[in-house]
């Protein structure tokens, strides 16, 4: 059974339809790319199955239960976490008062709280930063402090939109690793849209393409880069053709990034961690 079954998707605004049949699943521990050029519907499809946009027709399916018509905090306690392509920081508390804001609402003593926050500020070495204010961190950090609050819910899957926006080519870099080792540790799947085509790529098992609202090829990164039609639509000759020839922790760890950390983090599809 899939973790994510999205079958058949359709939103009208007025008599256009922007999105017309949109089916795609996600497996277990499964990194997935939605991408497509401006236009294309794959916002919107996005937006559907986070609970932010009411489809017009087709079922979200999660875990083996119908979730296409419950609000976002409802997915979220079902297992759905969500990146925002909007910082969604509290601006002017600190680090670790972001993580521990939300650790309150969760059914853990002062002790548990306490310690998933220590864990929380090592595992995304947020530690040196934890008494400044969220609003002085940089783009790359950001993105981990969103992510870390993300995890605190414990999700099976995590939507991230546009998580690669606006951070600097070394911190992409890490936030990729990151995204490696959440699946590998953590068992945690996710689907990812973005406009940086190549660096969410670089992390997918496989993607969907979109275009004028529908699928148009679904592949590993490796047959998506080779396939004329997609080329034709989406891609142009932004690629050689040979670029994800490695799995996506060997393309990481031959990384600069990673030779100067001592290697990147491997792991695919391993069962969730205890």
């Amino acid at each position: 059974m899939y973790l994510l079954k999205v079958n058949n998707l359709i939103k009208r605004y007025g008599q256009r339809t922007v999105v017309n049949g949109v089916s795609f699943h996600i497996e277990r521990a499964e990194i997935v790319g939605l991408l497509g050029r401006n236009g294309a519907g794959k916002t919107t499809s996005f937006r559907m199955t986070i609970g932010m946009i009411t489809p017009d027709g087709g079922e979200v399916i999660f875990d083996g239960q119908d979730a296409t018509r419950l609000p976002m905090y409802q997915r979220a306690n079902r297992g759905i976490g969500y990146l925002s392509q909007e910082p969604s920081i509290l601006r002017r508390a600190t680090v670790e008062q972001n993580l521990s804001a939300f650790l309150e609402l969760q059914p853990l003593s002062k002790a548990e709280q306490r310690e998933r926050l220590e864990a929380l500020l090592h595992q995304f070495d947020l530690g040196k930063t934890r008494k400044q204010q969220a609003r002085t961190l940089s783009g790359g950090e950001r993105r981990k402090l969103e992510i870390a609050r993300c995890l605190i819910k414990n999700p099976d899957l995590i939507l991230l939109d546009e998580p690669f926006s606006g951070v600097d080519p070394l911190a992409v870099e890490d936030l990729q690793r990151e995204i490696l080792r959440l699946r590998a540790q953590r068992g945690i799947a996710m689907l990812i849209t973005d406009h940086n085509v190549q660096q969410t790529l670089r992390v997918c098992d496989r993607a969907y393409i979109m275009d004028d609202g529908r699928i148009l090829a679904e592949g590993t990164p490796k047959d998506l880069v080779r396939d004329p039609l997609v080329r034709e639509h989406y891609l142009g000759s932004m690629f050689r053709g040979d670029e994800f020839d490695e799995r996506p922790d060997e393309i990481l760890a031959g990384s600069p990034a990673a030779a100067a950390s001592g290697g990147g983090r491997s792991g695919r599809r391993q069962k969730r961690g205890t």
